[in-house]
């Protein structure tokens, strides 16, 4: 089984080529340029490369967010688009998923945290169940205050992970211990391992009407905010 996986949640664009045994390939791409002008300049080159064409992808899985509100919309109806032509099934799976999937093997609480601005995290809270990636919490936006108090209370080794550790390292250091951080290349969901959570899902037969996947974004947009400010609905 070959899947084809894209996120396009973050300033990253990654997609790969997954098999049962192997990665095929990955491109990750942390680029200026919008995610709508070089997706699929990103798998035409993968496919190219190994001489294959969408007949030969068994399925494909798409990143659902939280993240960017643009770069998941482009995502999604790239993946979703190639799937409906090409007839084959899609998955979409949390982005956060995909986070704390880069690093499963850490003894303790994963905690991935990606900037959801004004100090607020998009965040949820892992551990690796024999080997299997198991959510103990429900994907949110919460303050960094709100998550660290969390952790308090859960009082246990934990590793740190996103984009949003840039911005919060600092007060992650004064209020927590037992802390690590994830090195920076597991900073940003990759499309391999998005890939691999799909080839599990798969396999256990999980199925997802193409219709009904949509962006999760956790938050509503700035947009939305302010009108709600102006009118007061």
């Amino acid at each position: 089984m070959i899947i084809l996986s894209v996120d396009s949640s973050s300033s990253t664009a990654t997609c790969a080529l997954v098999k049962e045994d192997k990665i095929l390939g990955e491109i990750n791409l942390n680029d200026k340029k919008e995610h709508s002008v070089i997706l699929m300049d990103l798998i035409d080159s993968l496919l190219t490369r190994y001489n294959l064409t969408l007949d030969d992808i068994d399925g494909f899985a798409i990143s659902e967010g939280p993240g960017s509100f643009t770069g998941l919309r482009i995502g999604m109806a790239t993946i979703k688009g190639l799937a409906f032509g090409s007839n084959k099934p899609c998955l979409a799976i949390s982005t956060l998923d995909t986070l704390a999937y880069n690093v499963i093997n850490f003894n303790g609480i994963i905690c991935p945290i990606m900037d959801a601005l004004r100090g607020n995290v998009y965040t949820n809270l892992y551990k690796n169940n024999n080997g299997k990636l198991e959510a103990i919490s429900e994907a949110n936006c919460l303050s960094i205050e709100e998550l660290v108090s969390v952790l308090k209370e859960k009082n246990e080794p934990v590793i740190f992970l996103g984009d949003g550790v840039v911005k919060h390292k600092d007060y992650l250091l004064e209020n927590l211990s037992n802390l690590s951080f994830a090195p920076l290349n597991s900073n940003y969901p990759k499309a391999s391992s998005l890939g691999e959570l799909a080839l599990q899902l798969f396999n256990s037969n999980v199925t997802q009407d193409l219709n009904k996947i949509a962006p999760v974004y956790l938050r509503k947009s700035q947009a939305e905010r302010e009108y709600e400010a102006r009118t007061g609905i």
